[in-house]
């Protein structure tokens, strides 16, 4: 049976063909739009059979689609504003230097600007840099000064602003970051937003709100927490009256009489119900004081569970309640002994100690009973580190150095580090 050959390709076919399989990447809806156009007047010009029509018309149905794939192919490859990456677009009174450090030129301070509106503004003398740069947002160091930042809120940026061992985190904010490496102290005061806090002698993540300012010592191993009040109006000034007062000394009455146990399981509903975890997370300490003050000390130190415990010690520490806060850490030590926060309570107790002006050889005694419980707990660099300043402070200076030698031994990167070496350099 005679067969009849298949006619060779067009030339337009073949050159369609190569271009595409060419290609090293997908083509640009404009080269194929003007590919399509060069076809359709090529078919146009001449008188194709019935086996070309057929031919032709897949040909124009694939360089559609090819046109349809390429333009989609474009679409897709452009980023979505929550996916560009958070860049500098301008730098102010001074330059931006490899490894991401700000130089100052005229003295007057360093203002950055990113290219999602956020602004950070680093007063004369501070020395900082941007550590990193991406898509999630950005982190930025200060060494050494205060900075101001104006960070625009969204949802798929994260913002930090390290200062030393501390780290503080925030979404979208207006607040300053003041840090001391040579006296080790840091102040941060929070405008509007709201930012989260972490680092050496913190306890947990502390979160501010706005007006609040935190005062971090870090030597004494002392924290404070001020707030600006909106005016001084006759309800504010009582407020700041009522937290100022101390609270009475804890005395716990017995639990086996049927109106203590009584008032300790109303107290404890009580407890359940206004939340004291969640008020410590968002800075309400007044709040918790403000609960203790109205139920009294004992039988709430009775009857709340062991979670709301530390959230009383938290908030009693931060208005440097030191009383209120010793008598809920020996609290939960007695009434949850096996719990891994008493373990944590018996550092908190050496810091308590630190912090009220206490006997130096007591807070000594529980940062060793710490160390002993949990040689490689969370706070045992900052034990070991408390320690070996305390030493330092009553004179007891070969004691002082072998605390030295242990801390560069099991923790030479930490915030004590530095103070260890000299230390063990001195006479």
């Amino acid at each position: 049976m005679k067969t009849t050959a298949e006619p060779p390709d067009s030339p337009a076919l073949v050159s369609l063909t190569q271009l595409l399989r060419a290609a090293t990447a997908p083509p640009t809806a404009a080269a194929l739009e003007r590919g399509l156009n060069e076809l359709r007047a090529r078919y146009l010009a001449g008188r194709p059979g019935r086996r070309d029509i057929r031919r032709w018309g897949l040909v124009l149905v694939a360089a559609s689609c090819l046109l349809a794939g390429g333009a989609l192919w474009l679409f897709r490859s452009q980023p979505s504003p929550a996916e560009r990456p958070v860049a500098v677009s301008s730098v102010e009174g001074g330059r931006l230097l490899d490894g991401g450090y700000l130089a100052e030129s005229e003295g007057r301070g360093v203002k950055v600007q990113f290219n999602e509106g956020t602004e950070f503004v680093l007063a004369p003398g501070t020395r900082g840099r941007i550590r990193a740069l991406g898509v999630d947002g950005a982190k930025f160091a200060i060494e050494r000064g205060s900075a101001t930042f104006r960070i625009v809120p969204s949802p798929d940026h994260q913002w930090s602003v390290e200062a030393g061992p501390f780290v503080v985190t925030v979404k979208g904010t207006d607040f300053t970051v003041d840090w001391d490496p040579s006296t080790e102290r840091l102040h941060v005061s929070l405008r509007r937003g709201r930012v989260a806090i972490s680092g050496p002698i913190l306890s947990e993540q502390l979160v501010l709100r706005p007006g609040q300012k935190l005062s971090v010592n870090l030597p004494q191993a002392e924290t404070l927490i001020t707030e600006e009040q909106p005016g001084p109006t006759a309800s504010a000034a009582a407020t700041n009256a009522s937290s100022s007062a101390p609270l009475p000394a804890p005395s716990l009455p017995p639990v086996s009489t049927p109106s203590g146990e009584s008032q300790a399981r109303s107290t404890a509903a009580a407890s359940s119900e206004r939340g004291w975890v969640k008020a410590l997370a968002n800075g309400q300490w007044d709040q918790i004081l403000a609960d203790v003050e109205r139920d009294g000390v004992a039988p709430t130190l009775q009857a709340v569970s062991s979670a709301e415990l530390f959230a009383l010690a938290d908030a009693a520490r931060y208005r440097r309640r030191s009383d209120l806060a010793r008598a809920a850490l020996l609290a939960h030590r007695r009434r949850f002994p096996s719990s891994p926060r008493s373990t944590d309570a018996t550092f908190l107790l050496g810091r308590t100690e630190e912090v009220a002006g206490s006997t130096k050889p007591q807070a000594i005694r529980w940062y060793d009973e710490y160390l002993v419980r949990a040689p490689t707990g969370r706070y045992a660099a900052e034990a070991l580190g408390r320690k070996m300043s305390l030493l330092g402070e009553l004179g007891q200076s070969d004691a002082a150095r072998r605390a030295a030698d242990d801390y560069l031994d099991r923790f030479p990167e930490g915030s004590y580090a530095g103070a260890a070496r000299a230390l063990v350099r001195s006479p």
